[in-house]
């Protein structure tokens, strides 16, 4: 309870600081005072309190409503937030310059606007006052006085007047940066989240990828293994999302299909018929499955025994042998870390329990971080899901720090590991940089 408590307590810092940030940039720099300014102050509190309670009931499935614009308005946020960080320097930079700019204007020399913006028209008071005695008596037959001289030169008395600087020029310069800035970031962001949406509400892109791997015998050269993973059926996917997974995975001819955790964000009462076009998939020698943190979210053992009511067969710290093709392989599987505070855990030890190490293994696990427990095992391969790809970029930066693969292939403590991106989406349903994936790896004999 203190841990959730904490948890909630540092998310709400962290939200509530980055929507101030977001206010000062985007309303108090660039909006004068009065209700305009005010109504920008209320947008932000609001906004600030529907992004944690979005993330709350959402996954509680009591207000489903809030899915669309309370998401949106996280992706939206992020972009916002990513950009005005980015424009902070050049910001930072052409102000400096300004000041150093006006720093060195010289003593004595008269500043008007124009001189602001790089054209110099001052003269030397010198050549002021000589010009002064140039003058013709006034209208009255006197001599033209020091308030004359001033008005003729453009330089009236007050801010400014000889000192080099113009506050209220200055002031403007500032309002039409922080301006720029502010439509630029708007502009920006909403692209990105346009794109992104549709990207993630798209189809899944295949990728192909070849393992080699030294173990498999020369007649299972060529195996084909399709990997899907973070489906993540719920309220915001299309209502043909497993569908059109399932017609994709079936085109690619597979021997084996791997579905490594995160097939759902709901209850089988609430999901059940979303995912029965699962059921449909084919693979020569079957499909499998392992769960994923998401599952132990949304009610594991039901949604265990529906997949195992679809034709998909469960491992469950267990593993199978598979004869491909005049050849046999292992096929492992392990739950997901996520498992653990409900006593359904990883256990690898029971996993590759009586295991022949000189046939090849290959390890379905949800995240790629698993791979580090598994190095001692001798697993030729392991497939994994978990992190989206980063979902959106920049944020697989600050996935890299959790996961030490975050898409496609790398090694582990000597263990390869190929994690793909994903199907499916979580949070908002925006893909930026890391386009839903389905996976087809091809293992190579020697």
């Amino acid at each position: 309870m203190l841990l959730v408590m904490g948890f909630a307590a540092t998310l709400a810092i962290v939200v509530g600081l980055i929507h101030w940030y977001l206010y000062k940039r985007l309303v108090r720099d660039t909006l004068p005072e009065g209700w305009p300014r005010r109504a920008g102050a209320v947008a932000a509190v609001l906004l600030a309190l529907l992004a944690p309670t979005t993330l709350v009931l959402v996954r509680e499935g009591s207000v489903q409503w809030l899915a669309w614009p309370g998401f949106l308005w996280l992706a939206l946020m992020f972009y916002l937030l990513v950009v005005l960080a980015v424009l902070e320097v050049p910001r930072a930079a052409l102000l400096l310059w300004w000041r150093a700019r006006r720093r060195r204007t010289p003593a004595g020399v008269t500043a008007t606007p124009a001189q602001a913006d790089g054209a110099v028209q001052a003269e030397p008071a010198a050549q002021q006052a000589v010009a002064a005695q140039a003058e013709p008596p006034g209208p009255a037959g006197g001599v033209a006085t020091k308030g004359d001289v001033a008005t003729k030169a453009g330089d009236p008395p007050g801010d400014g007047a000889g000192t080099g600087t113009d506050p209220a020029h200055d002031a403007s310069r500032r309002l039409l940066l922080a301006r720029g800035a502010a439509i630029f970031a708007g502009l920006t962001a909403a692209g990105a989240v346009g794109y992104g949406v549709r990207t993630a509400l798209g189809p899944p892109q295949l990728d192909r990828f070849q393992v080699p791997m030294a173990k498999l015998p020369r007649a299972m050269d060529g195996t084909r293994i399709a990997v899907v993973s973070d489906i993540h059926l719920g309220p915001l996917v299309p209502a043909n999302h497993a569908q059109r997974i399932t017609d994709l995975i079936n085109s690619v001819d597979a021997d084996v299909v791997a579905i490594v955790g995160d097939l759902v964000d709901g209850t089988v009462e609430e999901l059940g018929a979303s995912a029965a076009p699962l059921g449909r998939i084919q693979a020569r020698h079957g499909t499998f499955f392992v769960t994923g943190n998401h599952e132990y979210y949304s009610g594991h053992l039901p949604w265990i025994e529906e997949v195992q009511r679809l034709g998909i067969r469960v491992l469950r710290n267990e593993r199978e042998e598979l004869l491909v093709r005049g050849g046999a392989l292992d096929l492992a599987g392990v739950n997901d870390i996520g498992g653990e505070e409900f006593g359904d855990g990883p256990d690898f030890p029971t996993t590759f329990a009586g295991r022949d190490p000189s046939r090849p293994v290959v390890l379905m696990a949800h995240q790629p971080v698993q791979a580090r427990s598994a190095a001692e095992y001798g697993v030729d391969l392991q497939v994994s899901g978990h992190t989206h790809g980063g979902q959106m970029v920049p944020f697989n930066l600050l996935v890299k720090l959790e996961q030490p693969v975050v898409s496609g292939y790398g090694t582990v403590d000597g263990v390869p590991v190929y994690v793909t991106n994903g199907a499916g989406f979580w949070g908002p349903p925006v893909r930026v940089g890391a386009p839903p994936q389905v996976s087809l790896l091809e293992l190579r004999a020697p």
